[in-house]
């Protein structure tokens, strides 16, 4: 195969990981894996969460093509394709954990219109802490802020969770 084709393949397969992030995320996450990612939902009380066994689960692929590749028993379209959906895990982990999530301290303020879109559309995401009712499931590309809000709306804000204050006070009450 050739470098260009390589090449090609590689980035057809970032491309195509956001519709699979898309269809894992909404249909598996908010599905039947729901018990892993429900964790995700809730507020986090320590670094690690049972939600990070997704992690695993998506880079499972990627390695196995990554070393059958390089082996010679796929050809060398598996390495590029292997090497695609890890490109998309780096991409993911950077954008998710750690520009979005902050799970390691950093100082990133999104200036862009596009990394405030999707910032602020993986944030309406997370106002939903239950299975339905959740808005945005994409990672890199996201309706406008505005019509995730008019979503939420339209749902009368079911599964919103409410302001910090507000839960906090309703606990103590309990």
């Amino acid at each position: 195969m050739s470098i260009g084709l390589g090449i090609l393949l590689f980035l057809l397969t970032v491309a195509l990981m956001e519709g699979w992030a898309y269809v894992a995320h909404r249909w598996i996450m908010h599905g039947p894996g729901w018990f892993l990612h429900k964790s995700h939902h809730a507020p986090r009380t320590g670094f690690w969460e049972l939600n990070d066994l997704y992690f695993v689960i998506f880079a499972a692929p990627s390695i196995t093509l990554l070393v059958m590749g390089t082996s010679g028993a796929w050809g060398a379209w598996a390495t590029w394709v292997g090497a695609g959906i890890a490109a998309y895990g780096a991409i993911y982990l950077g954008f998710h954990d750690i520009i979005v999530h902050q799970r390691w301290p950093n100082r990133y303020v999104a200036r862009s219109a596009y990394m405030k879109r999707i910032v602020q559309a993986h944030r309406l995401h997370h106002v939903v802490e239950t299975k339905q009712g959740t808005v945005s499931f994409g990672f890199l590309i996201a309706p406008k802020p505005e019509v995730l809000k008019a979503q939420l709306k339209a749902r009368d804000r079911a599964g919103v969770r409410a302001p910090r204050e507000r839960a906090e006070a309703r606990d103590e009450l309990a």
